[in-house]
């Protein structure tokens, strides 16, 4: 199929992209900005991709260049992974502000679009949105980000109903894997090559941590199938769900065993939550059908820790 890809540089979006590309789909990736001003965290994701995808630069979702590149495409399919995220994790994060770019003229976009009737959009959500996964109740935005993610998906679900556009919808929990973002696997990683013990604090949360490859098969797989999918379906994808404390407990046996490497603990006693105690997916994958190996995807994410947190230190 031919894809119109946004948030290609993500750490999930990268990794989708890869999948999608090893299925043969013919990919244009709009990027908001020149890769040139990339940190070198997303230069790396887009040198793991390679020369697999078109990119077309400075052309944001909603923009008159956006909508003109995909009435002259004539794609199949808008992947529309790309969010608002700066300053993601604040309270003050600008809700208003991203839903508006989130969404910018979507009416406008989903008629360009449909200038190949069998058009289709994806669109990734997330498990902290309201009124996703489960655990507590009631199941509100767990942050004014996952609150803009919500309505994003509201206006979504509106104008692609409305103007006749089949929506698909990809639920992302918490993925972990290789070019990740300096997040709960980065800090235990960085205490261990320190030779410190990790103390986690927030050990009592239940979350759905999931490897990123696995995410990214089941993803490529939902726009392989996304024709025959009825409208509004939904996939949201669940591997670990279990305390963080537990989690940590899983990711340290399986990479210290790995790499050779001593990965105490602390799991410090929670006694504050200002987030949901537990949110987790639901969709329990079959991942003998995606062709994804638990042990070889632990095994890739060793090599990626080696190579990167690891090496000044072996070398010494």
């Amino acid at each position: 199929m031919r894809i119109l890809f946004t948030g290609a540089s993500s750490f999930t979006g990268s990794w989708f992209v890869k999948a999608l590309a090893e299925q043969g789909h013919s990919i244009v990736a709009s990027m908001r900005r020149a890769q040139s001003d990339y940190n070198p965290l997303r230069h790396a994701r887009m040198a793991m991709i390679g020369d697999a995808i078109e990119v077309v630069e400075h052309c944001p979702f909603g923009t008159p260049q956006f909508i003109a590149l995909l009435e002259r495409e004539k794609f199949d399919v808008l992947c529309h992974h790309g969010a608002q995220v700066d300053n993601y994790k604040a309270d003050d994060f600008d809700v208003a502000a991203a839903v508006r770019d989130n969404s910018l003229n979507l009416p406008a976009v989903l008629e360009a679009g449909q200038r190949n009737p069998d058009f289709a959009v994806l669109l990734t959500g997330s498990v902290f949105e309201q009124n996703e996964g489960a655990g507590t109740e009631p199941l509100l935005a767990v942050s004014p980000y996952g609150l803009s993610k919500g309505m994003t998906s509201d206006l979504f679900r509106y104008w692609c109903n409305r103007l006749g556009v089949k929506l698909a919808k990809f639920v992302v929990p918490n993925p972990f894997g290789p070019y990740e973002e300096p997040r709960f696997c980065d800090f235990l990683m960085r205490c261990w090559r320190a030779g410190q013990t990790a103390e986690v604090k927030f050990s009592e949360y239940t979350r759905d941590n999931i490897h990123v490859s696995l995410l990214a098969a089941a993803y490529a797989d939902m726009v392989a199938r996304i024709d025959a999918l009825p409208a509004l379906a939904r996939l949201a994808p669940s591997l670990y769900p279990e305390k963080q404390g537990a989690f940590a407990q899983r990711f340290a046996r399986q990479i210290g065993s790995r790499l050779k490497l001593d990965c105490p603990l602390n799991l410090a006693r929670q006694t504050e939550f200002p987030e949901p105690r537990a949110r987790i997916n639901t969709d329990k994958l079959d991942t003998a059908r995606l062709g994804w190996n638990e042990a070889e995807a632990w095994d890739e994410l060793a090599v990626y820790y080696r190579e990167h947190y690891l090496a000044d230190r072996v070398a010494r």
